[in-house]
């Protein structure tokens, strides 16, 4: 579910952007009172997301619009399928139709290319696909609904959401045991100790101080094997850097927990969705 609070400053500030002080090629093409209906296609095989959003933008230019979803989020479509569907003064309609497009293009690419990275699993298994907090700046919840949408599961929200110590944290601690020291000592006491490790050594340190989750950075495949037998049943494992499609029924076949891909969000390449309008008379 995403809540409507999670994108109405998105739209508000998107559409000041786009119209500035007034869409100038449609008022002086297009008479006040012409009405219009408008069909949103998908141009390419996709996994919808972004519904509410889309209607959204238009409701916020002119109340009067009809909307009327065709398909719900999350479900996969074919070139050619009709998404979403819109009725009234043609002039909103004009008006909205990039804001529109480019928020449910961005969103329904998020979609699709995590339910590539679910499907890709092994059958039956229990590793979850994670997004991170790779996401375009100002639209995280966009993004990170649209993971959910695909399949995948989100990580924290943000920095204050849960304790992650990263190798730069680690350095300005002044060790693995220093690091994880001080945030028992100081992080709230329903958050787990989640840290990031480079090599077995630091897994072995890891595990040795009673880290919860422990994010396997950048490990070669052979080491990644030896990290879950030592790992497995005592810790989270997590594995993370430079993941990409091709890798992830390996990944999950190794026994690891989660996988979290910065790709899902940075690397999705935008849907192909169009808006088809004709005139009502």
């Amino acid at each position: 579910m995403l809540l409507a609070i999670a994108y109405t400053d998105i739209i508000e500030r998107a559409l000041l952007e786009d119209l500035g002080s007034g869409d100038i090629t449609t008022e002086a093409t297009v008479e006040a009172g012409a009405q219009a209906m408008a069909i949103a296609v998908a141009r390419s095989p996709l996994v919808v997301c972004g519904g509410d959003v889309f209607c959204a933008v238009f409701k916020r230019l002119d109340a009067s619009i009809q909307f009327e979803s065709l398909v719900e989020d999350g479900q996969r479509v074919e070139r050619g399928a009709h998404l979403w569907k819109l009725r009234g003064p043609a002039r909103a309609i004009l008006m909205g139709e990039r804001v529109a497009l480019n928020l449910t293009q961005r969103m329904s690419g998020v979609a699709t290319l995590t339910r590539a990275f679910v499907d890709a699993l092994p059958a039956g298994s229990p590793t979850r696909v994670v997004d991170t907090r790779k996401t375009t700046p100002g639209l995280r919840a966009l993004e990170r609904y649209a993971v959910r949408v695909g399949g995948g599961r989100n990580h924290r929200d943000n920095l204050s959401s849960a304790v992650l110590i990263k190798d730069n944290h680690i350095v300005a601690a002044g060790g693995i045991e220093s690091a994880v020291k001080r945030a028992r000592e100081r992080a709230p006491h329903t958050s787990r100790i989640e840290i990031e490790v480079a090599n077995l050594a630091e897994l072995d340190t890891a595990l040795a101080l009673g880290c919860e989750i422990i994010m396997i950075d950048n490990f070669s495949h052979a080491d990644m094997l030896e990290a879950v037998k030592r790992g497995k049943g005592k810790a989270i494992l997590e594995v993370s850097g430079g993941v990409k499609l091709d890798r992830i029924r390996d990944l999950a076949s190794a026994g690891v927990d989660v996988i979290s891909a910065g790709a899902l969000t940075h690397s999705a390449p935008a849907a192909d969705i169009a808006l088809d309008m004709e005139l009502v008379r």
